[in-house]
Parts: structure tokens; C-alpha cells; sequence
């Protein structure tokens, strides 16, 4: 067995079926990517929450050690998101905070001249991630996402399993059963006429 099945049989009772073989991952590359991308937002989140000061030292940013850190929340909520059942949505809301960030690096190489290189290779590996942003949100979204021009159709579905001849009059011919509380007789139905 594999070290998987082995984990997967600690929380087995005894008598309960054993996991022998995983099988293949139900996760297409488009989840896993959008999977790692989570886990890189959760990471960065919690360096710009922890260490702000080091990024906005590097960049020429003193003073907006808040705003770094409001943008690690946003990764961190992102990152959360990307890794629910919400993915496509959590992968998109990072491909908006590439965009503000994008945005405030862009504005911040505007405004000084010492940091100039630090601030352009920032501005190239944000504009990277962007696009493998943008490539996961739009691969996940297409696969998981129905399609707006398909509507489900229930019509063929009914609530009456047997059909719907075989369930007039089934609540009649059904035998009343004693309550299991009491031991007096069991209730009597009325019968009363089909209303035509």
C-alpha cells in the first residue's frame, strides 16, 4: 500500500472498508495550477502582513507600511478563496489585485529615482504572474462553469418514481402501520370517493 492508503485508513473502524489504491487525481492541471496559486497568495499575504517594511524598503515606499499590509489581507482572501470550492473566484480576484498592484508599483517608479531598477524588475515579475493568473482563472472558469447558454431541463423529471398512474390512490391501498409508542390498534383510514 501506498503511504496515501495508509493515511487514509488511521481514521478506519474496524470492519470498515480499506482504502488499497488512491487511484488517479479527479484535479485537472488547471486546478492544480489554480491549487499552487493559492498557496503562493497565502505565502505572499503573510510576508507583505508580517514584513511590510522590508517591501516598501525595497521599493521606495516608506511610509506605506498600511497599504502593503491591507494588500496582504487581500492576498490572503484571495489565496483562501483559490483554494475552496469557490476557486474561479479566487483566482480571479487575484487577477484583480495584479492589477492594483500593478498600478501602485507603477506609480510609485513615477515618483522616485533611486529605486528605478528595483521597481521595474518588481513591475516584470508582477506582470508575469498576472498572466498566469489570468491563464488559470480563465481555464478553471471554463471548466467548471456550465456555460450561460445551457440551462438545465427538468422536464423529463417527475417526483413519482413509479409514475404517476402508480401513485394515485397509493396512500389508500397502503397499510396503516401500529405507532411503535403505543400498543393500543392501529388508527383506521377513511376511505372517502375520488373526487372526479
Amino acid at each position: 500500500m501506498t503511504m496515501v492508503s495508509n493515511i487514509a485508513n488511521i481514521a478506519r473502524s474496524e470492519g470498515d472498508p480499506k482504502v488499497l489504491n488512491t487511484g488517479t487525481s479527479s484535479l485537472t492541471s488547471a486546478d492544480r495550477l489554480g491549487r499552487a496559486l493559492g498557496w503562493f497568495s497565502l505565502g505572499l499575504g503573510l510576508m507583505e502582513i508580517c514584513a511590510p517594511r522590508t517591501i516598501t524598503r525595497a521599493l521606495g515606499m516608506e511610509g506605506h507600511e498600511g497599504l502593503v499590509r491591507a494588500y496582504g489581507a487581500r492576498e490572503i482572501g484571495a489565496g483562501m478563496l483559490a483554494l475552496s470550492t469557490e476557486r474561479s473566484l479566487g483566482l480571479w480576484s487575484r487577477v484583480a489585485g495584479d492589477a492594483l498592484d500593478i498600478a501602485t508599483v507603477a506609480m510609485v517608479a513615477g515618483r522616485t529615482e533611486r529605486k528605478r531598477g528595483a521597481v521595474g524588475l518588481t513591475l516584470v515579475a508582477l506582470a508575469g504572474v498576472a498572466a498566469i493568473d489570468l491563464l488559470a482563472a480563465q481555464a478553471v472558469t471554463a471548466k467548471h462553469s456550465r456555460g450561460a447558454g445551457s440551462p438545465r431541463s427538468y422536464r423529463d423529471r417527475t417526483g413519482f418514481p413509479r409514475g404517476l398512474e402508480a401513485a394515485r390512490g397509493a396512500a389508500r391501498r397502503s397499510q396503516p402501520r401500529q405507532d411503535a409508542r403505543s400498543p393500543a390498534a392501529p388508527f383506521k383510514v377513511s376511505e372517502r370517493p375520488a373526487a372526479e
